[in-house]
């Protein structure tokens, strides 16, 4: 199992808890970004720079992550791609994505896009704070612990 991190809008705090998880319970966590990035020295995280574009490091990514990985992501449209290959996604507010559920949340998002564009809908997500790094925790915890398990 591995862990990839959609790393360009990744929120710091989600990656220091990541290079914590990965030393803890001995899981490669790797970064995919258009910039460099600076992680802690371990063999068991790792960056991959890939080149300026749009969705270039998801792209990374969707080729990348195999079954049973986990995608640390808040991009709608890559963690769809991702479930279908039999990963999960993981949001950094804590929202699991998996086969349950991805179709109709990236139904959601296409709509609020919709909506966005027409002018009839506005705003982003709040700024991530103490509770969206809390339930981010908590659900990363959950997935390692059934994932590390067998279960």
């Amino acid at each position: 199992m591995q862990i990839w991190v959609d790393a360009d809008a990744c929120p710091r705090a989600v990656k220091e808890i990541l290079f914590k998880v990965a030393e803890r319970r001995q899981v490669a966590v790797t970064l995919v970004a258009n910039a460099w990035m600076t992680v802690p020295p371990s063999p068991l995280i790792k960056t991959i720079q890939v080149g300026a574009g749009f969705n270039v490091a998801d792209d990374e990514i969707a080729e990348l992550a195999q079954y049973g990985d986990l995608v640390i992501t808040a991009d709608i449209p890559l963690a769809d791609k991702i479930v279908d290959k039999g990963a999960t996604g993981l949001n950094p507010r804590g929202e699991l994505y998996d086969a349950d559920n991805i179709k109709g949340i990236l139904r959601m998002r296409n709509l609020m896009e919709e909506l966005r564009s027409a002018g009839t809908a506005g705003g982003g997500p709040p700024a991530y704070g103490p509770k969206d790094k809390q339930d981010f925790t908590n659900q990363l915890d959950k997935f390692l612990t059934r994932a590390l398990s067998g279960g």
